[in-house]
């Protein structure tokens, strides 16, 4: 137990001594929420996942909930302005891969499986006047004491009273599923605790929170698309490994700390050597990489990735196995081209990397969409990936 609430916690709420005297009482129900603001999780997000299986191995009962309704209105959390609201085509567009990825940690078969819930089933029927009644159970003051709001008004920025209302509505979905932990970032802190309110509130029930620690990007920023300093679950194993690659090297331990299933020996072994400089940083990142798409890959898949990386990036060479593409014209449309095959995920994306000068053909930078192919040639995609065009054209 006592391994349960320290690795990978930051805090306990109310205390961890009182959470310890109820586990030791038999089974909880604890959850995680996720909106699903965007089509993929990244590593950031495994790492409550990871310390969820370890609930899930312990016997406890896990829910993972999909807030496809509380995704429409949008989490305010470290927002210096209200966050675009998404259509619930979009959250359900989101949203519909997730339990695949969360499978790659979670059981949601065989022994105690996890339950995979939408907020949607329980928020949508509620009426104009439930959500009234609801609401007379917090305070605006309460709701204020948020820092970011806090901050918006001393800089003369709106507070939208649909933002007001996230933490509410986030909130009921712990009293509607009557859970006894929530489980969620650090930045989550404020919304878990108005659902402990309102469990006390509504249901006479103590909830505990759990909260755990931020995994930053790749460049020490927070982990975000926007910055393009994330690592998808998703990401293929050489494309992950090669990110992996890129990190900071002050952040190597801390990766080595949340990202990994590293024992608490094997890693104050690891963060040791790393220190006395017996291992040098870039071998150290080559064994985080390695065990890193070894968690979401095969040992098999993270030897062919560290294979890769050290033919391409440290020998200069070009990777032998690559996906080709066959076409029947001369020249085509790299846009089209890099979506069509799932390279990379949007047209956004590629138009991005294609404006920044991260498109290579036959070795050359290219700056425009369509390319000649009819000889054929590798595409090189940003610094990790490669994509070899074949032409059929006469």
């Amino acid at each position: 137990m006592t391994n349960l609430l320290t690795r990978r916690v930051a805090n306990v709420l109310p205390t961890k001594k009182q959470l310890e005297e109820r586990l030791a009482k038999g089974s909880v129900k604890i959850y995680l929420g996720i909106d699903p603001s965007s089509p993929f999780l990244h590593i950031g997000h495994a790492v409550v996942l990871w310390k969820l299986k370890e609930f899930q191995d312990a016997g406890h009962k896990v829910i993972l909930l999909v807030g496809d309704f509380t995704g429409m209105i949008g989490d305010p959390t470290d927002r210096s302005a209200a966050r675009v609201k998404l259509t619930k085509e979009q959250v359900l567009e989101n949203a519909q891969s997730y339990k695949e990825q969360i499978g790659k940690i979670i059981r949601f078969e065989g022994e105690n499986p996890a339950e995979l819930k939408f907020n949607s089933e329980w928020l949508s029927p509620l009426t104009f006047s439930d959500v009234i009644e609801l609401s007379s159970n917090l305070t605006v003051q309460q709701l204020l004491e948020r820092d970011f709001f806090q901050k918006r008004l001393k800089e003369q920025k709106p507070i939208h009273l649909h933002e007001f209302l996230y933490p509410l509505i986030q909130g009921y979905d712990s009293v509607y599923m009557s859970v006894d932990i929530e489980i969620g970032g650090t930045d989550q802190t404020f919304n878990m605790l108005i659902g402990r309110t309102l469990m006390r509130s509504l249901r006479q029930k103590d909830k505990f929170v759990i909260t755990v620690p931020l995994l930053e990007g790749l460049d020490g920023r927070k982990m975000s698309k926007s910055f393009n300093n994330f690592i998808a679950i998703t990401d293929n194993p050489t494309v992950m490994f090669g990110k992996i690659m890129s990190l900071k090297d002050d952040l190597i331990p801390r990766y080595f700390d949340l990202a990994t299933t590293h024992n608490e020996q094997e890693l104050a072994n690891v963060i040791e050597s790393i220190k006395t400089g017996e291992l040098h940083p870039m071998e150290a990142k080559k064994k985080l990489a390695w065990e890193i798409v070894k968690l979401y890959h095969s040992q098999n898949e993270a030897e062919k990735a560290k294979e890769e990386f050290e033919e391409v990036f440290q020998k200069g060479e070009t990777p032998k196995n690559i996906e080709t593409v066959n076409v029947k014209s001369e020249t085509v449309n790299v846009i089209d081209v890099l979506t069509n095959t799932g390279t990379l995920k949007s047209r956004s994306e590629a138009r991005r990397l294609l404006e920044q000068g991260g498109l290579e053909w036959n070795g050359e930078k290219i700056d425009k969409t369509e390319i000649a192919v009819n000889s054929g040639g590798t595409l090189r995609v940003g610094k990790h990936r490669f994509l070899r065009i074949e032409s059929s054209a006469k």
